[in-house]
């Protein structure tokens, strides 16, 4: 059982806002000031002085009264690629001189009770510019459209990927695909994804007796928020605590520290203890959203349905902030097509700035906008050749000798054994669709197939201490941080098997987790990496400390007699990714010119089924049946397994049917957005997990969680074009779109199927000008800070 389970299901399990009620009398409430009233504007004043006058208002802080107690305001950035444009840091902890997105914040208004501090911050105004404003990508790659920061260009990264003759020359592949027997084309659309954990943005900060700033908060990565807020508010990375309250569900958007620099800087003011928790409109409208990405292409194959080749680019919207977009593009052209067999490719991704809510990490980040793509090109050429689309799956699959988009080996090869337990399944939800169908419920079977990397690249590295105590009990110290995924589960499951020989139990580990004051860095709970990483680095400590115990005769010194010889009892694992080699190839990052590389260790893969209904008379979608088969490695707890699996396809039911945020005043709230409910979700969802041992996982697991969120989405547009003859280009798949749809085919007319967007130029002009134009690549470890030359790499 969970830690935390029996705390959780009686109410007794004291999340952010109940932290708060045992902080001292003096503490103050924070509540922000966001304008909403542009995308795009020149801040010319901002008014405090009604708020000042309002009863229990301590301080209304903003940039100034941050500067003024030595703070810069500004986040710590810096560019993970080298073909990046940004040379400025762009993202502010308070907005005063521009704003550039509905959400930006320019005040905290401080005081004595949570009522009065919101109160207060309505009271405060502020008078604006408006500047043009940029909402989407098409829109701010147009020639003419403004800059959204001034010291770069909107397109501010771009990753080609070239494979096969793309790599002499990308006209080849061109070539290849204008001569091949069977061509399809599409355009498509991927949303900007609203995370929607039921718990929003809480903390409290304070100084504590050592002097550090600390932040009780939700965070995905306790020692990355600390490099992201650097130098932002005056005080020493050195001299900040990150640690984490008991939290609800995150999903990605907690990987991003402004809001714990708003807290933070409330308590560097004012030099009190702070509690901030905004209302869920307001997180809705700060935290950070899945990209959206556009993209166009074409795949060819030849007779057999065998693919020859694929050209592709994408065009990624990053909001109004751009860290982190230049890494996230390279996720992005390098899952499209995963995990089958391209010979040739010549792809490009592009990501830009737009005004609209900032890119923010979302589980499975990058390779959903990647799937949209490829798993919808992969029907439209089922349907050309009249192949079943499970069939064209089976025909295209890498197996061993094939490689990567990227060029290089898969770390595994399960596709075939998944795909062959997965086709009886497949057969009987085909039959079982047929048989149910109704002219008035139109039911059929959509199949994709996905899958994810394993950790954050070739330069991932984690750090674990085991204790050994007097009384003969274990204490683990890590940042393995629990966000509702088993962070607590998995870092004792992981110690008990390390420390087997010792024959310790669940009840004799103490763990102190996700402390920066007292834990060292198990790196960030993302990128399906934790259970990977911080298993090795448990290892790791596992076995010096058994090394140190171990007497000559084979058994264990007691604390005692460790004591008495004088050997330490605390011992730091660590584990790092340059030090594997999957199937002896060394890891390595994306090339910036051509795309090869071999950036992470391990994956993991899952092939999607979903049955999917429509209503003939509102186009309303429903997935009534779901499965997937799926390679984590060996399970290592499979409860917590299926707990992922069951929640990453409830979200991608929500992202292929109804989620977005787009329509910022529609879109404010969790219900609005497009929340899936309980009934949106089916019963009957069936998870097959093949044992397969990881060679260089933990005990042979591996990562787990964004398996399941890359691709089902795909299952279920895929299903819905076999149920009622209407493919959605652009998510979500809304009623009002397959209704339209349907009307256009009943009226003997072609449903909506979008033009080849504008995406910032010519595919094979671009290829070429990069070609052209090479940059020396920076090596794995490639890192160029910001502002602050000194600043950490966040992760």
């Amino acid at each position: 059982m969970r830690p935390t389970a029996l705390a959780k299901v009686c109410g007794l399990y004291d999340y952010g806002d109940d932290q708060e009620l045992s902080f001292p009398e003096n503490t103050l409430f924070g509540a922000i000031v966001q304008p909403r009233v542009a995308h795009h504007a020149k801040i010319l004043a901002i008014h405090t002085e009604e708020a000042e006058k309002m009863p229990g208002v301590y301080k209304v802080v903003t940039a100034k009264e941050l500067k003024a107690a030595g703070g810069t305001n500004v986040l710590a950035e810096g560019q993970f690629h080298e073909r990046s444009t940004v040379l400025e840091s762009s993202r502010r902890v308070l907005c005063d001189e521009k704003i550039f997105r509905y959400g930006d914040v320019v005040a905290v208004v401080c005081a004595d009770t949570r009522a009065h501090a919101q109160a207060a911050a309505a009271k405060v105004t502020v008078d604006i510019e408006k500047l043009p404003e940029a909402l989407s990508y098409l829109e701010a790659v147009m020639p003419d459209a403004a800059r959204v920061h001034d010291d770069t260009p909107n397109i501010y990264c771009e990753q080609p990927l070239l494979k096969g003759v793309g790599l002499e020359d990308a006209e080849k592949v061109r070539e290849m695909i204008d001569s091949a027997p069977n061509v399809v084309e599409g355009s498509f659309y991927s949303t900007r994804q609203p995370h929607m954990s039921i718990e929003g943005d809480v903390m409290q900060t304070y100084f504590d007796e050592d002097g550090f700033l600390t932040f009780q908060c939700k965070s995905q990565g306790v020692y990355s928020s600390i490099n992201r807020i650097g130098g932002s508010l005056g005080v020493p990375t050195s001299k900040m605590r990150v640690l984490m309250n008991p939290t609800g569900a995150s999903f990605g958007w907690s990987t991003n520290a402004s809001d714990l620099a708003l807290c933070g800087a409330c308590t560097v003011v004012t030099g009190m203890p702070v509690s901030l928790s905004m209302t869920y409109e307001e997180h809705q409208h700060f935290s950070g959203k899945r990209a959206p990405a556009y993209s166009n292409g074409r795949l060819a194959c030849d007779s057999e349905g065998r693919i020859i080749a694929a050209e592709y680019e994408f065009g990624v919207d990053h909001g109004a902030y751009s860290w982190g977009g230049d890494d996230l593009i390279t996720k992005v052209v390098r899952h499209a097509y995963f995990p089958y067999n391209v010979p040739h490719v010549a792809a490009l991704g592009r990501i830009a700035n737009t005004n609209h809510n900032f890119a923010t990490a979302y589980r499975s980040y990058g390779s959903p906008q990647a799937y949209t793509h490829s798993e919808s090109m992969m029907d439209l050429m089922a349907e050309k050749l009249g192949l079943d689309p499970f069939e064209i799956r089976w025909r295209n699959i890498a197996h061993e000798g094939d490689t990567t988009t990227a060029s290089y080996d898969y770390p595994q090869y399960p596709m075939e054994e998944i795909m062959v337990k997965a086709k009886p399944i497949y057969e009987e939800m085909v039959e079982h669709a047929k048989k149910t169908s109704t002219p008035e419920k139109l039911r059929a079977v959509g199949v994709a197939w996905g899958g994810f990397n394993v950790t954050e690249g070739a330069t991932d590295e984690a750090y674990a201490d085991l204790e050994l105590n007097p009384d003969g009990t274990i204490t683990k110290y890590d940042t393995y941080q629990e966000l509702g995924q088993g962070g607590d589960i998995g870092s004792m499951m992981l110690t008990l098997e390390a420390l087997k020989p010792l024959g310790i139990k669940p009840e004799q580990i103490r763990l102190v987790q996700n402390d920066t004051k007292l834990c060292p860095d198990s790196g960030m709970s993302g990128a399906s990496r934790t259970h990977f990483m911080s298993g090795k680095a448990t290892i790791d400590a596992a076995n010096k400390l058994l090394d140190a115990m171990r007497k000559p005769d084979g058994s264990y010194r007691t604390y005692e007699e460790m004591a008495a010889e004088n050997i330490p009892t605390r011992y730091r694992g660590r584990f790092s990714c340059t030090t594997t080699a999957p199937r002896g190839k060394k890891l390595c990052r994306m090339d910036p010119n051509t795309g090869v590389g071999n950036p992470n260790p391990s994956y993991t893969y899952c092939f999607n089924i979903a049955e999917v209904e429509v209503d003939a008379k509102t186009g309303k979608a429903s997935c009534i049946r779901f499965a997937c088969v799926t390679d984590v490695g060996k399970p290592g707890n499979i409860a917590a397994v299926l707990g992922q699996a069951y929640g990453g396809i409830s979200h991608s039911i929500g992202f292929a049917l109804t989620e977005n945020y787009d329509d910022v005043k529609i879109h404010g709230n969790i219900a609005r957005s497009g929340v899936p409910y309980c009934t949106d979700t089916p019963d009957d969802i069936n998870v097959v997990l093949i044992d397969r041992p990881d060679e260089i996982g933990p005990f042979g697991s591996s990562g787990s969680s964004e398996a399941f969120q890359a691709s089902g989405h795909m299952a279920v547009i895929n299903g819905i074009k076999r149920a009622c003859g209407v493919r959605v280009y652009e998510l979500p798949a809304s009623p009002d779109k397959i209704k339209a749809g349907m009307d256009a085919i009943a009226a003997g007319q072609e449903p909506y199927k979008p033009a080849k967007y504008f995406l910032g130029g010519d595919l094979y002009e671009e290829l070429e000008y990069i070609k052209a134009h090479p940059v020396t690549f920076g090596g794995d470890s490639f890192y160029e800070p910001l502002d602050d030359k000194n600043a950490a790499k966040p992760f």
